[in-house]
């Protein structure tokens, strides 16, 4: 077993165990209740957070369209979106409000590419379900309040625990394709320094499903994020490796949502020193949102959970 599936695999236990040991024990901030006779489930998407408008309101958006179905058959009460870092609201906003409103459980469905040590560390962290030393100080050092709430923690699987994201990235790069076998792939994501093999590995993944689907066979990937400081040269590098293989770059920023410090300046900035031919490079400055395959998932992520609470002893 690889690292990777071995991570994941410590994930998966660590989202069951959060979940059984939920459904088990018994709150001692509220007073004891019959089961199911006062049963108040809550969903919470979290994601990072950005200090761009454009990048949060497609999360909140995200909320309002998963919004209907999770709703429809009546075991969710209510749902909210949090953001970990930079804004309001916070995790610790949220689920404030899940207590005041007398919530029994809350589903926290991360809204995250794959694992990283915000998985690991800092969201179970936060919310008081881990007492992560080092996620403890940088939580500290960055003033991201930590609340450990009365209601039950249920944490879900991530994004890349399904096939959510080929579908996303093979639909973006047909949109901008035109003729596959002149054409090679740039995958643009945040990156981690600590998992940088697992985020190589599911771009590996993804830029398969890519050739398998559009017949473009040559493909590679690039950072944006913290790993490389922000800076554009990984993106400048990659794509001018591309184009002496083939005559155009496709370039698809795999992150979340849209913000104009990521998809216009740094990518923005990358290719435009990677090429005086603008015409061989092959770009929107767009995001995994909005996405009806997104959305798909986290309703099917959230009732395979829920009937996971429904069935575990003493519920």
């Amino acid at each position: 077993m690889n690292r990777s599936s071995l991570l994941r695999l410590i994930l998966i236990l660590m989202l069951l165990t959060t979940t059984i040991q939920a459904c088990s024990s018994k709150n001692l901030k509220e007073p004891v209740r019959s089961a199911n006779a006062s049963k108040k489930t809550g969903i919470l998407l979290v994601s990072h957070g950005s200090p761009s408008k454009t990048w949060r309101d497609a999360l909140f958006e995200l909320e309002k369209s998963v919004t209907p179905e999770i709703m429809a058959d009546g075991k969710v009460s209510g749902i909210k979106t949090a953001f970990m870092e930079y804004t309001e609201p916070s995790i610790a906003t949220r689920l404030k409000e899940f207590d005041k409103d007398g919530y029994s459980d809350v589903v926290v469905v991360p809204v995250f590419l794959t694992v990283s040590p915000h998985s690991f560390d800092d969201l179970p962290t936060i919310m008081g379900q881990k007492e992560d030393p080092r996620s403890m100080e940088t939580l500290k050092l960055e003033k991201i309040e930590r609340y450990k709430p009365a209601a039950a923690i249920h944490m879900t699987p991530l994004l890349d625990f399904g096939d959510a994201l080929q579908k996303n990235v093979v639909r973006r790069v047909k949109g901008l394709s035109a003729n596959p076998s002149n054409e090679g792939l740039i995958l643009i994501g945040y990156g981690d320094e600590d998992y940088e093999k697992e985020w190589k590995e599911l771009f590996d993944k993804v830029g398969a499903s890519v050739k398998q689907e559009t017949g473009i066979d040559a493909y590679s990937h690039a950072w944006c994020g913290h790993i490389v400081r922000y800076r554009s040269d990984s993106t400048t590098a990659a794509v001018t490796r591309m184009l002496k293989r083939k005559q155009h770059a496709i370039v698809i920023p795999v992150l979340v949502a849209h913000d104009e410090n990521f998809q216009v300046r740094i990518i923005g900035s990358g290719l435009e020193k990677a090429s005086a031919d603008k015409n061989r490079i092959l770009y929107k400055p767009d995001a995994l949102l909005p996405d009806p395959s997104i959305e798909e998932w986290i309703v099917s992520t959230v009732k395979n959970t829920m009937n996971a609470m429904t069935s575990s002893p003493g519920k």
